[in-house]
């Protein structure tokens, strides 16, 4: 595989994940609105309990998106930093062979702490999403058997 193929399935990676973290924050938005449209009209009662939560765990879902984004740019923007050194192109560029070590090292560690964080960011973005359908479920279910039982 050559350097330039290389790069283009990096940057398809890329892409794909972006594009993945912002479904899901569509998704949670999307069920954020739609728990509140389902409610209009109903009183606050102990059988909403399950919604509520529903709600927060898309709302941190929705949060968690978003610093997940904002993690990945900024693991973009360290990688830009450690390609400028390696290419001696960075604006501080290091005078001797065992500066720029260091701070090659030093740069490709926040860049890898920084995937790290989107990685977590996004794991836990996904959880929340699904968790809070789990309760959005169980409230649907309260709902149809508090119905059920009424005469």
């Amino acid at each position: 595989m050559s350097k330039e193929q290389l790069v283009e399935l990096q940057r398809q990676h890329n892409a794909g994940q972006l594009k993945y973290t912002y479904f899901l924050l569509a998704a949670a938005g999307a069920a954020i609105a739609f728990s509140v449209q389902k409610t209009m009209g109903y009183k606050l009662s102990y059988s909403m309990i399950p919604l509520g939560l529903a709600n927060i765990s898309w709302s941190l879902s929705f949060y968690l998106g978003c610093k997940s984004v904002n993690a990945i740019q900024s693991a973009m923007q360290s990688n830009y930093r450690l390609l400028e050194l390696a290419y001696g192109y960075h604006q501080s560029q290091p005078d001797t062979d065992a500066e720029l070590d260091i701070a090659l090292d030093k740069t490709r560690e926040a860049c890898e702490r920084k995937i790290e964080t989107a990685h977590k960011f996004d794991i836990w973005q996904f959880r929340t999403l699904i968790i809070g359908a789990v309760l959005f479920i169980a409230w649907h279910i309260t709902e149809m058997a508090l119905v059920g039982s009424k005469p």
